[in-house]
């Protein structure tokens, strides 16, 4: 099968990418995606994430290898598999980061990406309910909204946060990001509203633009050095797709290069170690993996089912919200969980707010993954802008297999101390009365006093909050893998697309400035087009 553009991964950045190309009839346009389509309730009922984790139906739960700094526990890395990727399995959190983010990157060798080059693109794809102004946009396909049935803790928690000296802050997506409030979710009418909801599902019938899911990608393959073959697996068959003008990568910062790996292209000794031909050696392919590491406080409080959690009462609540949600898309299941936040300094000294808290309307233990009896609350405490750097590793050729990830988690010893400081900041909020008139903080956090304890804690609970990015990095050095423009660097005809690209962490949720980015690069990739 022959077309103008293969995209690979149906992801935020995939389902983004497959719009806008299909826009223009003449082009041919396929987007592969390894995972099912989205069509499980629990994709599009918000709290319906609290179930997703366990059924493993449309997550694909990595691990890391060892980490050193958690004490040797290997990390739980779990990933979206199905149309709209993490976008469909995620907490809905719609944040961009700081505008000093996306200005770093261009000082770090990356012209077009700073702060006024992509607000624009922001703009472009948002739909937002409450806010049209200077920073947001209200004729985009992607709907941000309001949390549509805030849970009175939530409200608490912005009290309790404010009480502790925080500013209030409506919008952290406007002009400064620091204070205290609600977050804004992408949702829409009471359900999820996904990158593949916004992007790909309106435009499911266009004649040119063509979908498969259940497609693994193993390799890209050169013709006379120019990228033009995907080797792929479906059910145990093998096919493979021509690209007639470019193979666009979007299978996110674990998979874009593994895939890059298993098609010859990286770092020349490890494809050598796996007996995979060397095409290009681009030893930058897999290096640079950072992530925000995220430590949970969690508070319990006893007969408080306005809190999710384990009791006859909560059940009895959370059956009459299922029959609310489906007649009416309203209610208690409409929550993201994660209602609520706040970015800090861990310091005086910090120029930026260095700390991102999620205020979770549950006990939030091992990734959702242990339940424990009662009502209570979490608080995810979570660096922004860590120094740890790791990589990802291929284990074999073979395109089912694990790739080894190895965030290098606490590492540095400056990540170590900025979380300590976040986590006491952090629990003199959880003490202001709105919220410890109502529960109480798990002992083995709380009795955690000295910076002594409050590291070995640390290591023994922390882990990531979903956010890798960095492994196919963008810039212009020796070790860059992409070009300001995503273009692989040497080998004509491939970019990637996603959040791999990233050559430094924004300052909180990834998703929003992934859309971001395959907003920008379709513009770039229908310039080329037009040259």
């Amino acid at each position: 099968m022959e077309f103008d553009y293969v995209i690979v991964g149906g992801g935020s950045a995939g389902c983004v990418l497959a719009s806008r190309l299909s826009e223009d009839p003449a082009v041919q346009v396929a987007l592969l995606e390894a995972g099912p389509p989205d069509t499980s309730a629990l994709i599009h009922c918000p709290a319906g994430i609290a179930l997703l984790v366990q059924t493993q139906s449309v997550v694909q739960g990595l691990n890391t290898v060892p980490q050193p700094g958690l004490n040797g526990r290997s990390g739980y890395q779990p990933r979206g598999r199905t149309l709209g990727g993490s976008s469909s399995t995620n907490a809905m959190v719609y944040i961009r980061g700081q505008h000093a983010d996306y200005d770093t990157w261009a000082d770090m060798g990356c012209p077009g990406w700073g702060w006024a080059d992509v607000l624009p693109y922001f703009r472009k794809a948002e739909h937002n309910e409450r806010l049209n102004d200077a920073w947001h946009g209200q004729q985009g396909p992607l709907n941000v909204a309001d949390v549509q049935s805030p849970s009175v803790f939530s409200k608490r928690f912005v009290e309790a946060g404010i009480q502790a000296g925080l500013p209030h802050n409506p919008d952290f997506n406007g002009a400064t990001q620091e204070g205290v409030g609600l977050y804004q979710v992408t949702q829409r009418a009471g359900e999820r509203f996904s990158a593949a909801k916004a992007y790909l599902t309106p435009h499911r019938e266009r004649p040119n633009l063509h979908v498969m899911t259940g497609v693994t990608v193993d390799r890209v393959g050169l013709v006379q050095g120019v990228a033009r073959e995907v080797h792929t697996v479906q059910g145990g068959a093998r096919q493979t797709l021509t690209a007639r003008r470019e193979i666009i990568l979007s299978a996110g910062a674990f998979q874009s290069p593994a895939i890059l790996m298993r098609s010859g292209i990286g770092p020349a000794a490890h494809l050598q170690g796996l007996g995979i031909e060397v095409l290009h050696d681009l030893p930058g392919v897999g290096d640079n993996l950072h992530d925000h590491p995220d430590v949970v406080l969690v508070a319990d409080a006893p007969g408080q089912s306005e809190l999710f959690g384990l009791s006859l009462k909560g059940a009895w609540k959370t059956l009459q919200a299922i029959f609310e949600w489906r007649r009416q898309r309203t209610g208690q299941l409409t929550t993201n969980f994660a209602e609520a936040g706040a970015f800090y300094k861990s310091s005086p000294q910090a120029q930026h707010p260095d700390i991102q808290l999620h205020f979770v309307v549950a006990k939030l233990v091992d990734h959702g993954r242990k339940i424990t009896p009662g009502h209570g609350y979490s608080l995810h405490v979570c660096l922004l802008q860590p120094r740890s750097r790791g990589r990802v590793q291929l284990t074999d050729r073979n395109p089912h297999s694990a790739p080894l990830i190895d965030p290098q988690f606490l590492a540095d010893p400056l990540d170590l101390q900025r979380m300590v400081a976040g986590v006491r900041q952090a629990q003199r909020i959880l003490a202001q009365a709105p919220l410890a008139a109502h529960g109480r903080e798990w002992a083995a956090s709380a009795h955690a006093r000295t910076d002594a304890e409050i590291e070995q804690w640390i290591r023994q609970n922390a882990d990531t909050i979903y956010h890798p990015v960095g492994t196919c990095r963008m810039g212009q050095d020796a070790l860059a893998v992409v070009d300001p423009e995503l273009r692989v660097r040497g080998v004509p005809g491939l970019r990637v697309v996603d959040a791999s690209v990233m050559p430094r962490v924004v300052s909180g949720n990834t998703n929003a400035p992934t859309i971001m980015l395959a907003e920008r690069a379709a513009d770039l990739i229908r310039q080329t087009a037009r040259a």
